[in-house]
């Protein structure tokens, strides 16, 4: 599936464009996501995602398949595998940037491939988680640059990150299709229990 957000940041070009490119810095801004390594190419790390009452961590790698400072364009293809369970997560993410007043617009374009648990979700939801997502990270971002700006000191010792709560994140179009299926499968035992009983008539009649 293709997937396509945009957002803006506070800052020039010149200062979006290498601190997009710095990962260990960014990475905090992405929930459930741990780096573990990263040579200026490919990066390793992590990605746990919730779904429901199950985490799913998913291990691979991202590696820069392109970096073009002077169109201000990046291409990274990330691959991870479920570290318990067959699910697999590819995608080729495309992004630009681009002069927009005094700050920088980012384009955003997601080759996505997901199999297993949250996979069930389709292309709909898993639009949806994306558009708040990038809110959450724009938002992080821009508070990250405007730290580096004013030279204000991280935090040192930053915590494991939480996992990527997929229902809580969704919200309401993932709690529409959990009622949905929970009211057929209601309806469902309904019908399943009158289809017995009048199989077996009770002994009073």
């Amino acid at each position: 599936m293709e997937l396509h957000h945009e957002f803006t940041v506070p800052v020039p070009v010149d200062e979006a464009w290498p601190a997009l490119l710095d990962i260990e810095r960014v990475a905090p801004c992405l929930p459930g996501a741990v780096v573990e390594d990263y040579d200026g190419k490919t990066v390793t790390g992590s990605v746990k995602v919730k779904v429901g009452p199950v985490t799913v961590t998913y291990r691979g790698t991202a590696v820069f398949e392109e970096q073009d400072e002077s169109a201000h364009r990046m291409v990274l293809a990330a691959s991870g595998r479920e570290t318990r369970g067959q699910g697999t997560a590819r995608a080729t993410v495309t992004g630009t940037l681009t002069e927009h007043g005094d700050g920088t617009a980012v384009s955003v374009r997601t080759d996505l491939t997901v199999t297993g648990r949250p996979a069930q979700f389709g292309r709909g939801v898993l639009s949806e988680v994306g558009d708040r997502l990038v809110g959450q990270f724009a938002a992080c971002l821009a508070e990250r640059l405007t730290e580096r700006r004013d030279d204000t000191p991280e935090p040192a010792g930053e915590q494991e990150p939480e996992p990527l709560n997929l229902l809580r994140t969704a919200g309401l179009p993932v709690a529409k299709r959990v009622a949905a299926t929970a009211a057929a499968a209601a309806l469902l035992a309904w019908a399943l229990t009158r289809l017995r009983r009048r199989r077996h008539p009770s002994p009073h009649r």
